[in-house]
């Protein structure tokens, strides 16, 4: 009987996985942002790390939810979200910007900066969305913003909106259509070219003077790993982890990506890095 009564409450009880993670929405830029924060049970205060995707990406792809389970597993609390237009948070993709996906994760930042468990924070992003979290962190600076993780940085984004050319769709880029049409269905709008031409994307990530990692695929015919090489040259304490052969989307890496990107935020001592 006792055996039985302990099994059914097995059962019914939640893994622990799920029990460190929840769902929350953060009022953004354009609407509500669907996100998930995931803690170590194991702990009263933490860091943590914001995790951002790439463009037409989501919180739950493979690499940003291993990156999330190294890091708690590591002892790092995580919040993963979706970008306006993008998931399960509000908004229309045709009026996504770079410049109002930095607004989005500014506001996560605020979000998490409030929680008095949170010892620092870290910022980490893929192809867009680490473009985003390394503007993010240039205009924060290194006594909110611990360490940056920079998987796969599309900083082409500024050169395929100037050379008019999104995923092999071609336009005016001197005078860009209401919207381009790519794959998917996906309607990219003008106000994000025009955006996109202007943005000071190295310009702006160099303030930061905090550790950075930059992890990039030679394979990667998205984003050059090039473009990977050219954020490590701005940075004061910049390193960069090149992966033979491996794709954008770091496939069958993913987990190899997390556990780098992990042990990297793990060993990066606290230094001006404050909550708030």
């Amino acid at each position: 009987m006792l055996r039985f009564l302990i099994a059914l409450v097995l059962m019914v009880m939640p893994l622990t996985a799920s029990a460190q993670s929840h769902e929350i929405l953060i009022d953004g830029d354009h609407g509500k942002l669907s996100a998930i924060m995931q803690t170590p049970d194991t702990q009263k205060n933490y860091p943590l790390v914001i995790i951002c995707h790439g463009f037409t990406g989501n919180k739950d792809s493979l690499l940003l939810t291993s990156l999330a389970d190294e890091l708690e597993a590591a002892g790092i609390a995580s919040i993963r979200f979706d970008f306006n237009g993008h998931g399960k948070s509000e908004g229309n993709f045709q009026d996504m910007t770079v410049l109002n996906e930095i607004a989005d994760a500014k506001k996560v930042y605020d979000y998490v900066s409030k929680i008095h468990a949170v010892k620092s924070i870290s910022i980490a992003g893929h192809s867009q969305g680490g473009v985003v979290a390394s503007m993010v962190a240039g205009e924060l600076g290194a006594k909110k913003i611990k360490a940056v993780v920079l998987m796969a940085p599309a900083a082409v984004l500024r050169d395929d909106a100037i050379r008019g050319n999104l995923f092999g769709v071609h336009f005016d880029s001197s005078n860009p259509p209401e919207y381009v049409e790519i794959f998917d269905g996906h309607k990219v709008g003008r106000n994000y070219i025009l955006t996109a031409q202007a943005l000071p994307i190295y310009e702006t990530a160099e303030k930061f003077t905090g550790a950075t990692l930059v992890i990039h695929g030679t394979g990667d015919i998205i984003v050059p790993y090039t473009y990977g090489l050219s954020y490590k040259k701005i940075y004061q304490r910049g390193e960069i982890r090149l992966l033979t052969g491996v794709d954008h989307n770091f496939t069958g890496e993913e987990s190899n990506v997390a556990k780098i990107a992990a042990n990297f935020i793990l060993t990066e001592p606290i230094i001006n890095s404050i909550r708030r």
